[in-house]
């Protein structure tokens, strides 16, 4: 089932999430760790992140130097845009920044998003870091559609937020439009997206290489109502709920694309049938309507079978390139007959189907 935090989210349009810094730290360090040139000599665009509450933009500001940055942008939503999209709680830059610059207009803060940019010492610390950040009143209200802000994104070379998930599929797009890479987070369900699928498909998105199964915690304004299961107040007072099912969404290559799956070992005694029950030992059960064996599983993918295979959108997080490729989803109609999968007549959750890739 979807995530009942992010569905009740994108219906109440309350889907400002914080994502914790640590979280961006490890999907960061994880592509490091495979290209350590990554980012360097990168403009680096965060399209929805003013750094008054962004963990974003604190962290690449923070390690501008080390990841040999050549730019840094954060761009953010007027209040006006923001209260409309989110219904949220103001930052302490909208509320009290007159006190903190010259350029402080309230009438502008209303109307108009924010532009951070960092790209060189300007305190004269002999150091590129948080300190450095500059900041001016956008055109416009900093919606990411705008041509703003899409100039923007033409001149960056790297994309990396948390978009609003009731606007993933369009964040999507406008990045894909531009062939930019990014580095996002999101559902995983948006793997069965129409839009999103093909991508996934084609080799053009994968997921990261951090976020792997259980739950994330995130930050939520003050007046959002906590209807999650797992949450907490910090002692500042500060609201966090955990959400399950989030994955990172890139196209920058990692490790664990090329690293093969241990599959599981089944001999000779291997059997095929859809009169098998499914806890039988050495038994997969064939679907009704296709001609492919159910793996209800991704760590049961049999090592000597040849053919189709179904398994949960999960296997993404463990999928390599050169193992196996991807045929299509559970609603492609040439390999399902009817609305698939379906197995003695029930109807199962979301399918990839899959097949061994032939070495030569």
């Amino acid at each position: 089932m979807a995530n009942s935090t992010l569905t009740n989210a994108r219906e109440a349009k309350q889907d400002e999430f914080y994502t914790q810094y640590y979280d961006i730290e490890r999907e960061v360090e994880a592509n490091l760790d495979y290209n350590p040139d990554v980012f360097r000599g990168k403009t680096v665009l965060l399209p929805c992140d003013d750094p008054e509450w962004s963990n974003f933009t604190k962290y690449f500001a923070q390690n501008f130097e080390r990841l040999g940055l050549k730019k840094l942008i954060s761009t953010s939503y007027a209040v006006e845009r923001k209260q409309e999209l989110y219904g949220v709680q103001l930052s302490l830059f909208e509320t009290e920044f007159e006190t903190r610059s010259p350029k402080y207009d309230k009438k502008k803060t209303r109307s108009h998003g924010k532009i951070f940019v960092l790209d060189r010492d300007e305190n004269g610390d002999r150091r590129i870091d948080i300190d450095d950040l500059k900041w001016d009143y956008l055109k416009g209200d900093g919606d990411f559609r705008s041509k703003e802000v899409s100039k923007l994104r033409d001149e960056a070379d790297i994309i990396v937020t948390n978009p609003p998930f009731s606007l993933f599929r369009e964040f999507l797009a406008w990045i894909i439009s531009a062939n930019k890479a990014f580095l996002i987070i999101g559902n995983m369900n948006a793997v069965t997206f129409k839009e999103v699928f093909p991508l996934i498909k084609q080799g053009w998105l994968w997921f990261g290489e951090s976020i792997h199964s259980g739950d994330r915690e995130f930050g939520i304004p003050d007046n959002y109502p906590i209807t999650a299961a797992g949450w907490r107040v910090d002692e500042k007072g500060r609201k966090f709920v955990r959400v399950k099912g989030v994955r990172w969404f890139t196209n920058l290559d990692h490790g664990r694309r090329h690293k093969p799956q241990e599959l599981m070992t089944m001999g000779d005694n291997l059997k095929y049938s859809k009169h098998k029950d499914l806890k039988e030992k050495h038994a997969y059960d064939q679907y009704d309507n296709c001609n492919a064996i159910e793996v209800p599983y991704s760590d049961a993918i049999p090592s000597d079978y040849d053919g189709m295979m179904g398994v949960p959108i999960s296997f993404l997080d463990k999928h390599c390139i050169d193992q196996f490729e991807i045929i299509g989803l559970d609603d492609d109609k040439p390999i399902w007959r009817g609305k698939g999968p379906s197995l003695y007549g029930k109807v199962l959750y979301r399918r990839i189907i899959i097949r061994k890739k032939q070495l030569h």
